[in-house]
């Protein structure tokens, strides 16, 4: 499979709750494993990644590896 490098371009005060980071189940940028400001992670592309990337696209840069 593909991978893809997710960085955290933007901050996330403001943001609705499913997008931020305290209900675990609803929590769309921690489940991506980002915490801060240009924090990285190198994620497999599956359907459900490939959700949450769409669904926080404009706080997130995506680089394919």
């Amino acid at each position: 499979m593909a991978q893809v490098k997710v960085t955290l371009t933007r901050s996330l005060i403001g943001r609705p709750e499913d997008q931020r980071a305290t209900v675990k189940e609803r929590a769309t940028v921690k489940a991506l494993g980002l915490k801060k400001t240009n924090s990285q992670v190198v994620k497999e592309v599956t359907p459900q990644i490939q959700g949450m990337l769409h669904k926080v696209r404009h706080l997130v840069k995506v680089e394919e590896v």
